[in-house]
């Protein structure tokens, strides 16, 4: 999971030739991905930051939007001779998506998707049909039963309920998306394993696996973990902004709302929901208040920050891209300048592909089947309360998958 020395090394390259006109920027003890503490961005104190970067801000920015087949510079494997051939347990959403990532690379082969309430043929067309991404851009058939062909490649397609009945050692299976949202826990997922799988990746949060987010902390991986959650869509938008910010300023405290896209849980009119009363009212007719652990999720990927975060959640009637917004207490006191120029310094450098910014005036729908995990937008939402207090937004596109393959 951890990047390589040379992609670290092009991303400070890359900041480097940004500002050609200011001293190269200092690293102590840093990953290749993150912040060490006090990143001197120069030799003046944090209150000056804002002055050289607005030497900068008239320079052309990259893209917003990302294109399907893009990797993230930050996080490119080495080249091997092999592929990284996975399997994916759960045809939904995320399932889903994760196909259309992988057929994008060419160093990962899937070989097997199983789900047990999806046949051949109504996996090719969900799969070649979706409403937020469009139409699959690429070779789809059906050969049998049991095998997809896509882009002219072989996928089998399996069926069963219990994962370790699923053939993963066979179907030559290395890893497996855990997808289905049903087997979060070690001793639910380790069922791949008896399966044959050697490595399991759950899509969602879990109670007990080790969590890891791109960027934050993926460097602590070990390779005995066998299975390890890639937490929640909000946790990977929320870990990496508030990494950078404690980094540079520090954060007391904070407090995180996400106004997050419907999902597939949600009703499309009211019906029952014992367990979350809002829950069961019609998702496109309103705003639902509703609970989320990406706040202290936050804490187990960064846990130095582990109980200052709390949040809550509003669940809006659209189809995709969600936003999280910050609002954070800092030790250190810092202008709204010095802010953006830190996040702007991390989008650009050590954390490219991972964290983006931009100013211009986006909106929510141009971040669909964006690569990258957040999108900052500080010129455009960010506030000055106080010296020790800031609020910022980010977006992100909550069901694009790069990040988990």
């Amino acid at each position: 999971m951890a990047s390589s020395s040379s992609s670290s090394a092009h991303a400070i390259r890359s900041v480097a030739c940004f500002r050609s006109d200011l001293s190269p920027p200092s690293f102590k003890a840093s990953s290749s991905l993150g912040f060490s503490r006090n990143v001197n961005f120069s030799k003046t104190p944090s209150t000056s930051l804002s002055s050289p970067f607005q030497q900068c801000s008239f320079r052309s920015f990259q893209p917003i939007r990302a294109t399907a087949t893009e990797v993230p510079p930050t996080i490119q494997k080495p080249q091997t001779s092999g592929k990284t051939r996975i399997g994916i347990n759960g045809f939904g959403r995320i399932g889903r998506l994760v196909l259309r990532v992988a057929t994008s690379r060419d160093d990962i082969d899937v070989v097997a998707v199983n789900d047990p309430f999806i046949d051949a043929k109504y996996m090719a067309y969900m799969f070649k049909y979706d409403s937020t991404h469009g139409v699959f851009n690429g070779t789809l058939r059906v050969l049998d039963e049991s095998t997809l062909e896509i882009n002219g490649k072989q996928i089998k397609v399996v069926s069963k309920r219990d994962p370790a009945e699923i053939p993963w050692g066979d179907l030559g299976a290395e890893f497996v998306v855990e997808s289905s949202g049903v087997f979060t826990t070690l001793d639910k997922a380790s069922a791949h394993i008896k399966g044959g799988a050697k490595k399991v990746v759950i899509s969602a949060p879990s109670a007990d696996a080790p969590m890891f987010v791109v960027g934050v902390n993926e460097q602590s991986y070990k390779p005995n973990m066998d299975i390890v959650s890639n937490a929640s869509c909000t946790t990977n938008c929320l870990a990496p902004l508030a990494k950078v910010v404690h980094e540079e300023f520090g954060i007391i405290e904070g407090l995180m709302t996400t106004v997050h896209a419907t999902t597939a849980t949600q009703k499309t009119v009211d019906g029952p929901s014992m367990k979350d009363w809002r829950g069961g009212r019609g998702a496109g007719q309103n705003i639902i208040p509703s609970s989320t652990g990406a706040a202290k999720a936050v804490g187990k990927v960064l846990p130095e920050l582990n109980g200052k975060l709390t949040g809550m959640a509003f669940r809006v009637p659209t189809p995709n891209v969600s936003v999280v917004d910050l609002t954070c207490r800092l030790e250190k006191s810092a202008s709204y300048e010095d802010v953006k120029a830190a996040i702007k310094y991390a989008a650009e450098g050590p954390l490219m592909g991972i964290l983006g910014y931009t100013d211009e005036d986006v909106v929510s729908n141009d971040f669909v089947g964006d690569s990258r995990l957040k999108i900052s937008l500080p010129c455009l939402f960010g506030m000055h309360i106080l010296k020790h207090a800031r609020f910022l937004i980010e977006m992100n596109c909550n069901i694009w998958c790069s990040q988990l393959v």
